[in-house]
């Protein structure tokens, strides 16, 4: 049924959950499914000028691949696994992977921080989920 699945990772408790669940999606399509474990993280902006731009772009890289890193352990072992750390907000960033790469599942966690609007999913969630064009599977 899904070949492609992305999974959008930020090291919350409900992307954690999302990225097991991905995995095992994913070892139940046949053959495997392709996970592709995506991580957005804050831009930098250019006005910081040098040396603080880039000791800040490298920071948020490093921590950006240590939330590949672990999204990957918790995918699994056994599976055709593509990363990719992305600068930008995080649903615009989902949204366009998932149409660029053709995913044809989106699996992420909604962490439901903010006020009565973002109460049952979180605002990137509701984003993604209103605008995706594939299905989406939103993990509390």
């Amino acid at each position: 049924m899904f070949s492609h699945i992305l999974l959008a990772y930020d090291g919350s408790e409900p992307s954690q959950r999302a990225a097991s669940l991905a995995g095992r999606l994913a070892r139940e399509q046949q053959p495997p499914a392709l996970v592709r474990v995506m991580v957005a993280v804050d831009p930098v902006s250019a006005n910081l000028g040098e040396p603080n731009f880039s000791r800040l772009a490298a920071e948020r890289t490093l921590k950006g691949q240590d939330l590949l890193l672990e999204a990957r352990g918790l995918v699994g072992a056994g599976l055709d696994v593509h990363e990719e750390l992305l600068f930008g907000p995080p649903a615009a960033e989902i949204l366009g992977v998932a149409e660029v790469r053709d995913c044809d599942l989106v699996v992420m966690g909604a962490r439901g921080q903010g006020g009565l609007r973002n109460l049952l999913f979180g605002s990137q969630a509701q984003k993604v989920l209103g605008q995706a064009r594939c299905p989406v599977l939103v993990i509390p």
